[in-house]
């Protein structure tokens, strides 16, 4: 418990301290008939039972493999408690799967005994606002539809306790440990929105109209089992996109490590893509994949000898060769990568230009794949906008200028407009991106005769 400051360690206590006064009534030494009929102790115990069934799973999941949802895939068990039981008893049904959770890290018991009892209060909490906004229990289930709004009150409840508790725990723990862990949101991804607590209510709410018919308790895993299933394949969905992201972060470190002159460039040639694609209303699902093209434009240079990168001054005829392959390096380098889809076409032809000059295959027009138009003009605007080690940067204005005069020969005057509206609306942070200080430190790295304006530098991007 070292690694947890005093305050935050005072504060779990008086969080545990209160989860056992909320539980209280229920394990207070009463007599026995009393216990028997004032409570559904059948229900307590198969909620209590159900919900340390969930968690259990994550417990033995293999080493370094991910955490799969989070309690918030169970979170509408403990809403249903909230909802049959009195708040004392709907207190304790967390407990059981909370201790029993898996936790990654040091202190483990403190870890799990802070999930507890913080699921404890947020159960407890969302009981007594049920009832207070006119729910009743009665011998069956809750009244539908006239628990509905009770229901969602206890939802709110409920998020509104976890939010306060974890900020707390944030804010006294000073970020040192996470001490939600799995099975309950750490403290930094708390239920940033009461929307999916409002969708775990109604699936509570119908989780405890089920339980209470005459078809008993087993009718509720028809509520149960497609919500879980269903958290599941989000969950499945997440880990695949985190897999996307490594791989796009790896290939562009790579880049940024052999081509320090352009460091950061690669992503942000993806926002201003982004800029682009929305100001011309593409679906959302293509802005990532957009995305994705803006910032892995560059990455045929890793099959460019560092040495043609790197070099100051102008290169010679077959440097200049070498250098515009890498749009063809790239795309096989990406080519297996199915959930690229059309980043690819544009890795290989974001240096073709509208008029047929460009490379490698001198494609005219609409033959130029939308992606790769769009890429073209964010890239070649960051280039000019870019202070690098060898000349400064162009200020924003004189590159749009620049950008419009070659609209129509070199780029695609559609995307040269949406960039300029997304720059009016949104601005641009400008950035240097050489570790070097950016002087002008000679000739800079191009080909290009005077006056070519924004045929931006091979070299840069």
């Amino acid at each position: 418990m070292t690694a947890i400051p005093t305050a935050a360690r005072v504060y779990i206590l008086a969080v545990v301290l209160c989860a056992a006064a909320a539980a209280g009534p229920v394990v207070a030494v009463t007599p026995l008939a009393a216990i028997t009929t004032a409570l559904p102790w059948a229900s307590m115990l198969l909620l209590a039972v159900l919900y340390a069934g969930c968690e259990l799973p994550a417990r033995y999941r293999r080493a370094g493999e991910p955490v799969r949802v989070g309690a918030g895939t169970f979170f509408p068990v403990l809403l249903a408690a909230a909802f049959l039981l009195p708040p004392a008893a709907a207190a304790l049904v967390p407990v059981p799967g909370a201790l029993l959770g898996r936790v990654d890290g040091p202190p483990a018991g403190v870890r799990r005994v802070w999930r507890a009892a913080r699921l404890a209060l947020a159960t407890w909490a969302a009981a007594h606002a049920y009832l207070l906004l006119g729910g009743e229990r009665t011998p069956d289930a809750p009244d539908f539809p006239y628990a509905l709004v009770p229901a969602l009150a206890g939802a709110l409840a409920f998020f509104l306790v976890l939010t306060v508790l974890d900020a707390g725990v944030r804010a006294t723990a000073e970020g040192v440990v996470p001490l939600a862990g799995p099975g309950g949101p750490t403290p930094t991804r708390s239920s940033a929105s009461p929307a999916p607590h409002c969708v775990h209510g109604l699936a509570g709410l119908m989780t405890a109209v089920l339980w209470g018919s005459p078809y008993g308790p087993l009718s509720a895993l028809f509520v149960l089992l497609p919500m879980y299933l269903s958290c599941w394949v989000f969950a499945q969905y997440h880990r695949e996109r985190a897999a996307h992201q490594a791989t796009i972060r790896a290939l562009v470190q790579a880049v940024d490590i052999k081509d320090r002159y352009t460091r950061g460039h690669s992503e942000r040639v993806g926002r201003a893509s982004v800029l682009i694609a929305r100001e011309l209303s593409m679906a959302e699902e293509r802005l990532e994949i957009v995305r994705f093209a803006g910032i892995l434009h560059d990455v045929g240079k890793l099959g460019v000898p560092t040495r043609v990168l790197r070099k100051e001054g102008p290169l010679t005829p077959e440097e200049r060769r070498v250098i515009e392959l890498h749009p063809e390096y790239g795309h096989e380098m990406v080519r297996g990568i199915r959930f690229l889809g059309e980043a690819r076409a544009a890795i290989l032809h974001h240096h073709e230009r509208m008029d047929g000059s460009g490379y490698p295959y001198g494609l005219v027009g609409t033959q130029i794949p939308e992606f790769a138009r769009v890429v073209a003009v964010a890239d070649a605007f960051d280039a000019m906008t870019s202070t690098r080690s060898y000349r400064r940067a162009r200020p924003v204005r004189v590159a749009l200028e620049e950008l419009e005069r070659c609209a129509g020969t070199q780029f695609d005057p559609r995307m040269v407009r949406a960039l300029v509206r997304a720059l009016e609306r949104h601005g641009w942070q400008t950035a240097v991106t050489s570790d070097e200080t950016a002087v002008p430190l000679g000739p800079p790295r191009t080909t290009e005769a005077p006056g070519s304006g924004a045929s931006h530098q091979l070299r840069t991007g």
